[in-house]
This record gives C-alpha cells, sequence and structure tokens, in this order.
C-alpha cells in the first residue's frame, strides 16, 4: 500500500513543483524570466525547467533576453493555469497555478507576446 501511495504521489509532487519548455536564443545570450535578478539555466537541447509562478504571470510570464549587458528582447511569454496546482493544496493553487503555455518559444524571432501566440 505505502509503495502504491509512493508511486502516485511522487511524480505528482515533482510536476506540481516545477514548469518546464523548450526555448531557442541566440548563442552568447542570457535568458531572464519573471524579472529574476539571476539568468535561468537552459540546457543545451533548450529546455528550461523553472519553479512555477504565482497569479501575476497569468497575463504572460515577463522574460528579458540579454547579450553582451544589453536588452535584445524582452515581452510576456503565454501563460497558462496549471491544473495540477488545485491538486496540491493549499500552496500550489495560491502561489504556483501558472506554468508555460508552449512546448516550444522561439526567442530569436520576435518579441512573442501573450496576444501573438
Amino acid at each position: 500500500m505505502k509503495k502504491l501511495f509512493l508511486a502516485i504521489c511522487l511524480p505528482l509532487l515533482i510536476v506540481a513543483c516545477s514548469t518546464t519548455t523548450k526555448v531557442t536564443i541566440p548563442q552568447d545570450s542570457k535568458l531572464y524570466v519573471n524579472d529574476d535578478k539571476e539568468p535561468v539555466i537552459v540546457k543545451t537541447d533548450g529546455e528550461l525547467t523553472t519553479r512555477p509562478f504565482f497569479w501575476t504571470a497569468i497575463a504572460g510570464i515577463p522574460f528579458r533576453l540579454e547579450q553582451n549587458n544589453k536588452i535584445i528582447n524582452q515581452g510576456k511569454l503565454k501563460a497558462r493555469f496549471r491544473p495540477v496546482s488545485i491538486f496540491w493544496p493549499p500552496y500550489a493553487i495560491i502561489y504556483w497555478p501558472v506554468g508555460f503555455a508552449l512546448s516550444e518559444y522561439d526567442l530569436t524571432k520576435e518579441v512573442p507576446n501573450d496576444d501573438s501566440q
């Protein structure tokens, strides 16, 4: 019985604590998401995993792309409500209900505003 409980709860815990997408960014650039002071880590295959976002990001997740300490692209990434946050009470529904809406974002093109995708 304990093994079944762990088999169900462990994947839910992992999913509830992160949101993942793929991003394409210009070479030698840094991506900042949700007005964070530190750039996010984008893996070599473009995978980006971060903590979910607060309700203020439901209109779009703010980002900026910097190269040589200059902003080369900025805007909002399309966001969505994460249904898994309902099942991880009480904190997920309050603090982490928003995640990336698309499975992939290409930030080498024009600014992908929330309304344009």
